[in-house]
């Protein structure tokens, strides 16, 4: 059996000529490379989380961070734990929201009724028009002394250019806009859009639709309490059996509206937020009120007062508070000019007929009135502090 020698090395130069063995890391060198691997993987884990989560982030909310921009101040921060990025009102009225948006994003509600902060219940009122309005200075009389507790909103053709100065209520409270026409579904529209703008504003809480000729012809806080106290909501939704009322309806609305629950009513309502938020999110009955009611049948007429009959019948007064003088007959109401406006005309629009408001006979029904004309102004300036109680 042969043995292994192992050579005995007696100098360097002996070492030189045996075969090269590999000598064992240091401790150190080890421990650094582990190092090394470990933040690696880690730095590794880390970006492709990152890029997980922000793309995710980007497609979920990309539309989402884009209406939050759009709903808020433009030097709000990122939304974080505090309420305030949520609850304070826009700074102003216009967004880059496209309508889809726009309805999704109103129709967020909170679950539980009582509010986490101090809320101030406030008046929208949302003006429709096809652009100037004419008799701002009666409304900017109106509106002096009660900030804080009403909003703005102004719906007028895409193409109008408002010109109103930073000192004024109208300043930058016209909306994003589209062309409206007269009885059909684009009116409907502008309503809905108007009320999802004012929604975005958790502080209002009664909704208004009003035109460029409309006045008001109560002072702001009679105003504010008769909303703040009343018990419904005021829409006109009646059942008129004859040829401008059942005489439009279609069989087609079946089984979403029968011809028993189909109403009509004034354009120019008032509503509450809960009501305000059933408008704006409908899509069972708007699908149908697009498809089958069209001239002669007028949309804007039955729509709303048809859809809220049938899911909030008990939040309705069923009349307008808007005065209106369909007196002289034709499809349009009766306009009123300079040689109109007298103390006696007004007094009769404000306390011509009875009503009832929270099941009492009031003669207090109009809180605004219809059709004036721009010549109108000069003698409502006029009359309006001793008449009407503001000015």
């Amino acid at each position: 059996m042969m043995s292994t020698t192992i050579p005995r090395v007696s100098s360097l130069d002996d070492a030189k000529d045996l075969p090269h063995r590999p000598r064992p890391l240091p401790f150190r060198l080890l421990r650094t490379l582990f190092i090394f691997l470990v933040l690696g993987l880690s730095l590794s884990l880390l970006g492709i989380y990152a890029t997980r989560h922000f793309a995710v982030q980007t497609t979920l909310s990309g539309a989402g961070s884009t209406l939050l921009r759009s709903c808020f101040r433009a030097d709000d921060p990122p939304p974080g734990p505090g309420l305030d990025p949520w609850i304070r009102p826009p700074l102003g009225a216009s967004h880059s929201m496209t309508d889809d948006e726009l309805l999704w994003r109103a129709s967020f509600v909170p679950q539980v009724e009582e509010y986490p902060f101090r809320r101030i219940p406030k008046v929208a009122f949302m003006f429709l028009t096809r652009g100037p309005l004419p008799l701002a200075p009666i409304w900017e009389s109106f509106f002096k002394g009660a900030e804080g507790r009403y909003s703005i909103y102004v719906h007028a053709l895409p193409s109008y250019m408002a010109n109103f100065s930073s000192g004024s209520v109208f300043y930058k409270r016209y909306i994003p806009s589209q062309v409206s026409e007269w009885g059909r579904m684009s009116m409907c529209d502008a309503e809905r859009r108007l009320l999802a703008n004012a929604l975005l504003d958790l502080s209002n809480e009664w909704f208004i639709l009003l035109s460029e000729s409309c006045i008001p012809v109560r002072n702001f806080s009679f105003v504010y309490e008769y909303f703040a106290r009343s018990r419904h909501s005021f829409i006109g939704a009646i059942d008129d059996v004859g040829p401008y009322g059942r005489g439009r309806y279609d069989l087609r609305m079946m089984p979403e509206v029968s011809i028993d629950q189909w109403r009509k009513g004034s354009q120019w309502f008032e509503v509450n937020r809960k009501l305000a938020v059933s408008i704006i999110k409908d899509t069972t009955f708007y699908k149908k009120f697009e498809k089958f009611c069209r001239p002669a049948c007028y949309v804007d007429e039955h729509y709303f007062p048809t859809m809220l009959t049938i899911e909030s019948p008990h939040l309705l007064a069923n009349r307008s508070v808007t005065w209106v003088d369909w007196s002289r007959g034709g499809a349009h109401p009766a306009t009123f000019g300079r040689s109109d406006i007298t103390v006696a005309f007004l007094i009769r629009v404000l306390e011509g007929r009875t009503c009832e408001y929270n099941n009492h006979t009031t003669t207090a029904c109009f809180l605004f009135a219809r059709k004036f004309a721009p010549s109108a102004l000069e003698p409502l300036l006029k009359l309006a502090p001793d008449v009407l109680g503001f000015g």
